[in-house]
């Protein structure tokens, strides 16, 4: 047997671990349905790097992982729904053909480098009616899971996933949605995150043509009012001496360079 022989088992369990571990190091990212579409939640830090954002018209992306990888495969995504959207019928962009696209690009990834990537990605749909919403996770090794209801993922992910189980129902209105998030996304006797550290967007079926919509601000203020707990509001930072604004920071709250786990 040669030196530093390692059989392909070993070497895809090794890739597997490494990939599971930088993933966990992430905040969870939930998604779930409520009555009107499809809403995404994600404790989030940094007010430049979007863990959630639009693909297409009804299409919706969430990742957790390394923000420099899974940006790369949501702009790749986009240029897929916009060329074939452009040159056949823009009802032709699905959420599934996106997430095969995801799911083959993954797995070669996983399979032929040394490296697999560091990221685990929802890609959402919504559709006319609430039995045509799509979710569907994909993991770093190219799995496709066709999630029903809600998915978790980053961080956590078990445990959030058992407490939106305990929680979840169909047809719940927004702000029931977003209370059964945040519920999940909290740890038991733990403090929610400040509504400044929130990432909150839906894809809204009511809504003419583009379906997405990044809740901010008053918006989102309005929407915590009506759940039964709402998120803590940070205290008012000290103006600073220079006037200058300071960077994005990380989850650690170091200046976020894009390749840290979101």
């Amino acid at each position: 047997m040669p030196f530093g022989y390692a059989s392909p088992e070993q070497i895809m369990r090794d890739k597997a671990d490494y990939a599971r571990k930088g993933i966990a190091r992430g905040r969870s990212v939930v998604v779930l349905q409520y009555v009107d579409g499809i809403l995404f939640v994600a404790p989030n830090p940094s007010r430049a790097l979007h863990k959630i954002s639009e693909i297409y018209d009804r299409i919706g992306f969430a990742a957790v992982g390394r923000y420099n990888e899974f940006e790369e495969l949501r702009l790749g995504g986009i240029r897929y729904a916009d060329i074939n959207g452009y040159t056949y019928d823009r009802s032709d962009v699905t959420g599934r053909g996106l997430a095969n696209l995801y799911a083959s690009n993954l797995g070669r990834i996983f399979t032929e480098s040394i490296k697999s990537l560091e990221v685990e990605v929802v890609v959402a749909e919504v559709g006319e009616t609430k039995d045509g919403d799509a979710i569907y996770r994909l993991t770093f090794d190219g799995s496709v899971f066709d999630e029903h209801g809600f998915a978790a993922m980053g961080g956590q992910a078990e445990a959030v996933a058992t407490r939106l189980k305990e929680r979840y129902r169909e047809s719940m209105s927004l702000a029931d949605a977003l209370e059964v998030a945040l519920t999940a996304l909290t740890e038991p006797g733990g403090e929610r995150p400040p509504v400044a550290q929130l990432e909150v967007a839906v894809l809204d079926r009511n809504r003419e043509h583009r379906k997405f919509l990044r809740l901010t601000g008053a918006r989102l203020e309005r929407l915590l009012a009506q759940t039964s707990t709402p998120a803590a509001t940070p205290p008012l930072a000290a103006p600073s001496s220079s006037g200058d604004t300071p960077p994005p920071t990380g989850p650690e709250g170091d200046v976020d360079d894009g390749s840290s786990p979101l």
